[in-house]
């Protein structure tokens, strides 16, 4: 192994910890935030007189939320999940699509403030009318949420480009990990002979630890 490889593995085995914790904490912030309402309705400022506004009116009944925000964050959090226990092209793979699903959040969050700050003002108009002296209900983007998932949106994309940059230096899982396939296994090794994890990969391939390979069905009368 050259000098450049050996400070690539180096820099991978660094890196993959923090990076992989990030993204999962991102990713999981991204859809608690997608998931909360984004949007604030108040009643009028000025001359308007409470008593003239219709009633049973719950401010907080206006407040929106964003669906395709909550369902683009799972899909960022889903590729977190495959991209941890999967190894080579299909890991870099991963890390292109929670490049695209942050990129996707934050996208959404930006354009929350034109589309949902204007749906709950329609909604507002529509449930109060006019109303003398009443101007328009105030109604701002969430001084929490909404701020939580831009903010969050930057970092997940951020960390989801050195995901790409870095995940062909980070180490794999071996494959002694994966799912044994038909024809592994200690074929022709005597019971007695087998350990308990050979058992149970024999077992998981669908064979008989128990019979002689020797052995065959006899033939029926």
């Amino acid at each position: 192994m050259t000098q450049r490889e050996t400070a690539g593995a180096s820099r991978g085995r660094r890196t993959f910890g923090p990076v992989a914790l990030l993204g999962l904490a991102t990713a999981g912030l991204a859809a608690v935030a997608g998931n909360k309402t984004w949007t604030e309705a108040h009643r009028p400022t000025g001359s308007c007189n409470p008593a003239d506004l219709p009633a049973g009116i719950v401010w907080s009944d206006f407040a929106q939320r964003s669906p395709l925000a909550g369902a683009v964050a799972l899909v960022l959090l889903a590729a977190w999940g495959v991209l941890l226990v999967t190894r080579g092209p299909v890991r870099r793979a991963m890390a292109v699509v929670a490049v695209l699903a942050a990129a996707g959040y934050l996208a959404t969050a930006v354009e929350a403030a034109w589309s949902l700050r204007d749906l709950t003002e329609r909604k507002v108009a529509e449930r109060i009318g006019h109303v003398a002296g009443c101007g328009q209900a105030r109604v701002w983007m969430s001084d929490t949420w909404w701020h939580t998932a831009l903010a969050t949106g930057v970092v997940a994309l951020l960390v989801a480009v050195l995901a790409v940059v870095l995940a062909p230096h980070w180490p794999e899982m071996g494959s002694r990990y994966d799912a044994p396939t038909q024809g592994e296994g200690p074929a022709g090794v005597p019971l007695e002979q087998q350990s308990s994890i050979d058992l149970w990969k024999s077992l998981d391939a669908g064979h008989d630890p128990t019979r002689d390979p020797d052995d065959h069905d006899s033939p029926q009368a």
